[in-house]
């Protein structure tokens, strides 16, 4: 997918992949920001999480 964040310095393709992952163990999600999220009892709460995290990004941005 082509596209540009709103940080990024010019269109560049992004692909998306499984942004969940185990780290000894636990559910962990990670972000665009190169940090991991978590940990979550189920991958259904780890999903749960990354909309809630998409959203939180996404009205942080809105308010700039």
């Amino acid at each position: 997918m082509l596209g540009m964040r709103r940080k990024d310095p010019a269109p560049a393709t992004h692909f998306r992949s499984d942004r969940i992952c185990r780290v000894n163990g636990e559910l962990f999600f990670s972000t665009r920001e190169n940090t991991l999220e978590g940990p979550f009892d189920s991958p259904e709460k780890a999903e749960e999480e990354i909309r809630a995290y998409i959203a939180r990004m996404q009205l942080q941005d809105s308010n700039r």
